[in-house]
């Protein structure tokens, strides 16, 4: 296809045009002069001077060759002389053996209480294990370990309560637990709190504040019949003879169990509150006393009481 007239004339004017050489042209010549064709200036070379290089002072650093070391020659180390007095460090295999306890606290030191599972300086071994919740730290206060002091925990009721205030209502937890050891020491607590294991917690430390002292016989019964009252709850309780188990029910019957009674009968007459009538069944109790404890009031034998 033959090109047309037109784009002949277009591609010449975009045609690129080269400077022409000049290296024919001495350099004498007028035309390579800037002033007489400023169309060439650009192209010349700028005039270049020559440097010359700088001598080194006798005072810089002195380069020394030694023209009679070998190379290839193998150099070996010859230590300095020991001294008169020179002792010798003991060997690492030397020494007083070390026990399993010593070596067990040296790795525990190094790597932690986790490394081998026990501990030996009173670490917490389940430090690095997610799923063991922590007792310590940030975020662990309602995961305290419970007290290990013989006492048994029994909780008897949990009830929501609520307080008006300015604002609105503060909605709170009540937990009643009683705590005994079965030996004959029982307590009654109460405590509030926003959450129900706390409460609880509360309720278990006011609880081992209020332990008391249960009277029994060998039979493990009541010495004797006693009621008593708290608010509008009464409570009659009366001993039974071996065999009987605890007949009771309620608050009192938890009571009498974490007390150590196995033979006793109990009642609630007045209302059916679990935390005034576990109360009134510690009052009944306060009001007993042992055979000896009479004679020795009254100063005569205890063989005179049945007379």
């Amino acid at each position: 296809m033959a090109a047309s007239p037109s784009s002949l004339s277009t591609f010449s004017s975009l045609s690129i045009h080269h400077p022409p050489r000049l290296s024919h042209l001495p350099s004498s010549h007028p035309s390579l002069s800037p002033l007489k064709n400023p169309k060439y200036s650009l192209f010349l070379l700028p005039k270049v001077t020559k440097i010359s290089p700088v001598k080194a002072t006798s005072g810089g650093a002195e380069t020394i060759y030694f023209d009679n070391v070998d190379p290839e020659e193998v150099s070996t180390f010859d230590p300095p002389e020991r001294p008169e007095d020179f002792v010798p460090p003991p060997s690492f295999d030397e020494g007083p053996i070390e026990t399993e306890d010593e070596i067990a606290r040296g790795y525990e030191e190094i790597y932690g209480p986790a490394y081998s599972g026990e501990t030996f300086l009173g670490n917490d071994i389940y430090v690095m294990d997610p799923k063991v919740k922590k007792t310590s730290g940030f975020g662990s206060q309602g995961q305290r370990e419970k007290v290990k002091d013989g006492f048994e925990e029994r909780v008897v009721q949990v009830s929501r309560v609520t307080k008006v205030v300015k604002g609105g209502k503060q909605l709170h937890f009540r937990a009643v637990v009683v705590v005994g050891d079965k030996k004959g020491h029982v307590g009654v607590g109460v405590g509030k709190a926003k959450e129900v294991a706390v409460a609880v917690q509360k309720s278990a430390v006011n609880a081992r504040r209020n332990v008391i002292t249960v009277p029994m016989t060998k039979y493990l019964t009541f010495p004797h019949r006693s009621d008593a009252d708290y608010g509008a709850a009464k409570v009659m309780l009366r001993p039974a003879s071996p065999g009987t188990g605890v007949i009771a029910g309620g608050a009192v019957r938890i009571v009498l169990e974490l007390a150590g009674v196995e033979n006793a009968l109990g009642k609630q007459l007045g209302s059916n509150n679990p935390l005034n009538n576990a109360r009134a069944t510690v009052v009944a109790v306060l009001k007993m006393r042992q055979f000896s404890e009479v004679a020795q009031e009254r100063g005569i034998p205890m063989e005179e009481l049945w007379k």
